[in-house]
């Protein structure tokens, strides 16, 4: 990342071309084999797909509804505000640039005993060229963080070069040293990935089928629909619901899962009129009253397909996104 923007809560475009090529030039040899896994894999994920899946009998929508919050949000976050949406499940951020405050997070997640955790680690350039500083730096993230939750997420977006990742082998590498110094130090920790945003599976795919020494315990995905408007429109012949029953075929064929456990840990619809708080152009923004509908209706139909394990709405207090508008006190939306 080489800035964050603290009003849309993401890092900010990379416009230097330059800087791009060159780091992907680091493993000039990973979009031939990323290509080469896609021509391969994917006509047989597609095959499973097209045959469809029975209902899980043992899905529960009980632990469905997750909610992310944010150390930096002002009001801060107050365990009250969760309670009173009934929520059990809350992910939140653990920036590795900001591991100096690591006693934040924690105090932070310490307020929220009572529910279940999954932390979200975020890359960097640094930890991601630096292979001592991750495995210090996630040593001791998980020393600190491991008594209040044993979920983890590592990585996220990692198919957005702003996000720090420039190719998929790189995301294998950063898991992979993680995955060591778990297995080393703390075998009680679930490792979640790969945290692939958008409808982009072919980088899923990358990351789930592989020669890497690694295993996931869980398959995360950060599985927007915004730009297509309502989540039942189609991207090509794929609404949400075969979006999710494709992801779902995924998991069953890779053999680096040890769960079959899908976390969606990011889904929202940017609103109308709030400006450079807005994650995305205008284009995809939409009114509150939609909002709340397209919302409503993800969870449902995703719901009805019987196999995510939890969706976390992302998150909690933000303007051009959130569930509360802190721009003056809080506005509780719809």
């Amino acid at each position: 990342m080489v800035g964050w923007d603290n009003l849309s809560d993401q890092p900010l475009h990379i416009r230097d071309k330059k800087y791009k090529r060159s780091i992907r030039k680091k493993y000039p040899a990973d979009i031939i084999i990323s290509a080469l896994t896609i021509i391969l894999i994917y006509p047989i994920i597609f095959i499973r797909w097209l045959f469809g899946f029975k209902k899980n009998p043992d899905f529960s929508p009980k632990n469905i509804f997750g909610m992310s919050v944010n150390v930096d949000k002002e009001p801060k976050i107050s365990p009250e505000l969760i309670n009173e949406l009934g929520v059990e499940e809350i992910l939140i951020r653990i920036p590795l640039n900001d591991i100096k405050n690591i006693s934040k997070y924690a105090n932070f997640a310490k307020s929220f005993q009572n529910k279940n955790i999954m932390f979200n680690v975020i890359q960097n350039r640094a930890h991601i060229d630096d292979k001592a500083l991750l495995e210090k730096d996630i040593t001791i993230l998980f020393d600190t963080l491991s008594k209040y939750s044993n979920r983890f997420q590592i990585g996220n977006a990692i198919n957005r070069i702003k996000w720090g990742f420039a190719l998929p082998k790189e995301y294998l590498l950063f898991f992979k040293t993680v995955q060591k110094i778990r297995d080393k130090n703390f075998p009680q920790i679930k490792l979640i990935g790969p945290s692939v945003i958008d409808f982009e599976y072919h980088v899923t795919i990358r990351a789930l089928f592989n020669f890497f020494n690694i295993k996931y315990d869980g398959l995360s995905s950060l599985l927007y629909v915004d730009r297509r408007g309502a989540p039942e429109n189609k991207q090509m012949i794929f609404s949400l619901i075969e979006k999710i029953n494709l992801l779902k075929s995924i998991a069953v064929l890779s053999p680096k899962l040890k769960s079959n456990n899908i976390y969606i840990t990011e889904t929202n619809w940017p609103i109308k009129n709030t400006g450079k708080y807005a994650p995305t152009s205008g284009h995809e923004c939409v009114s509150e009253d939609d909002y709340m509908a397209f919302m409503v209706r993800y969870y449902l139909l995703a719901i009805s397909t019987t196999h995510i394990k939890t969706i976390y709405w992302h998150q909690l207090i933000a303007p051009g996104y959130g569930l509360i508008d802190n721009r003056d006190g809080i506005k509780k939306r719809k």
